[in-house]
Order: structure tokens, then C-alpha cells, then sequence
């Protein structure tokens, strides 16, 4: 069965940080591109960063430029998305998905096959 389980979530004071992992099963990550997406309460789904099956290329929004840093451990079959100085406006269930195109750069939803179920960060004082 394929699956995506992203952890690391959770409940952090502004300008902390949290490094959420996105752990595959039953497939090998090498061969797709992964990107991380959030949604906030009422709130479209946004496409934070992605990297490209081999780890070449990444893209970050400018929300979270400089802030966010997105890699990948493919002996380890995961995917990291360390943040730091996190913001009240960062709060938002985070899902990692994974898609067959692992040469594209892109957080365009249509183009990821598998998602996970998502993991919540709280960023509040």
C-alpha cells in the first residue's frame, strides 16, 4: 500500500522552529518529486516548497523564502521541511504529496499523485 505519513507537527511560540518529515511506504521516493502544501481555516491550499527526485532543484514560496528549507533523504526514504522563524500566519494542517514528474519543479496540486492525511502546526504565544 502506497502511503505518505507526514509528523513533526505541532504547537510552537513565534520565531520558533519545527522540522516536519514526510515518510513514504511501500514506494521509493527517488523517483518522485515531493512538495509540501498547507491550508489554513478557510483558507485555500497553498503550495509551500518542492524539491525533484534528485534533490537538484527546490522551490519555496515567498511566504516562506528564507524562512522554510525543504530536503531529502532518499537512503532514509523522507523528505524535511525544516522551519524557522515561524510566524502566527504559518498555522495550518501541513501535507506532503508525492508526484510521478520527478524532474518538475512545481506546486501546482493536478501534477502530485499521492498525498498524506497531514500533520497541524500551531504557531501562537
Amino acid at each position: 500500500q502506497l502511503q505518505l505519513v507526514e509528523s513533526g507537527g505541532g504547537l510552537v511560540q513565534p520565531g520558533g522552529s519545527l522540522r516536519l518529515s514526510c515518510a513514504a511506504s511501500g514506494f521509493t521516493l527517488n523517483y518522485f518529486g515531493i512538495g509540501w502544501f498547507r491550508q489554513a481555516p478557510g483558507k485555500e491550499r497553498e503550495g509551500v516548497s518542492c524539491i525533484t527526485g534528485s534533490g537538484g532543484s527546490t522551490y519555496y514560496a515567498d511566504s516562506v523564502k528564507g524562512r522554510f528549507t525543504i530536503s531529502r533523504d532518499n537512503a532514509k526514504n523522507t523528505v524535511y521541511l525544516q522551519m524557522n522563524s515561524l510566524k502566527p500566519e504559518d498555522t495550518a494542517v501541513y501535507y506532503c504529496a508525492a508526484g510521478s514528474r520527478w524532474f518538475a519543479v512545481t506546486v501546482s496540486p493536478s501534477e502530485y499523485d499521492y498525498w498524506g492525511k497531514g500533520t497541524q502546526v500551531t504557531v501562537s504565544s
